[in-house]
């Protein structure tokens, strides 16, 4: 759909540089199956102390949640996921039990972990051609609200995923936007033994 410009500076998969977040999606439903494949690959990122803190709630189109989980997203967001193929909540839980204990504790890493699972997710929706999109401009306050969230889970943000469409699609103000974003070099990012702010 898109000529890609990005270039490693390193040697990595092609898939990173593959995977990026489109907004203009052609509206067809995503098997539950598919969807479900793309849920596994989250399953497998890494926790501390393999607490999978993460928890994705989501609807697919055309099913009886699907205008809810619209009406999460703010009004930008909704006017272009309003095509994706599923619509997905992704929640932390901030406590948890830890090895020997016999009660929860506040949990530090629970972003960190969700973060992970939301990665693998996208790179497995990349490669399964459902590309994904994550949003923070979302409800919160909605979501737990109508989702019925405990107090100790965190909403991180929402995901769309649905089949890629040609940009036209999109407001004009938006297709300007639809490509594959550049990347810090990664010198302004990583350093050896200080900080570099």
């Amino acid at each position: 759909m898109t000529t890609n410009p990005r270039i490693a500076e390193h040697p990595i998969e092609q898939q990173f540089l593959e995977r990026w977040s489109p907004r203009a999606y052609t509206g067809d439903e995503i098997p539950e199956a598919t969807l479900k494949s793309l849920l596994e690959a989250a399953r497998w990122a890494p926790s501390c102390y393999n607490a999978q803190p993460w928890r994705f709630i989501y609807a697919r189109r055309n099913t009886p949640h699907w205008e809810q989980f619209l009406g999460f997203l703010n009004e930008f967001n909704q006017a272009w996921a309003k095509n994706a193929a599923a619509l997905v909540i992704a929640i932390s839980k901030n406590t948890s039990l830890p090895p020997g204990a016999t009660e929860e504790v506040p949990w530090p890493t629970h972003s960190f972990d969700a973060g992970a699972a939301w990665g693998y997710l996208a790179l497995q929706a990349s490669y399964s051609g459902w590309p994904a999109h994550g949003m923070a401009g979302i409800h919160k306050d909605k979501i737990r609200a109508e989702l019925g969230l405990p107090d100790n889970y965190i909403i991180e943000a929402a995901i769309a995923i649905g089949k890629q469409a040609d940009k036209s699609t999109l407001p004009e103000a938006l297709q300007q936007r639809e490509l594959p974003s550049p990347r810090k070099p990664l010198s302004e990012f990583a350093s050896e033994g200080k900080f570099i702010g």
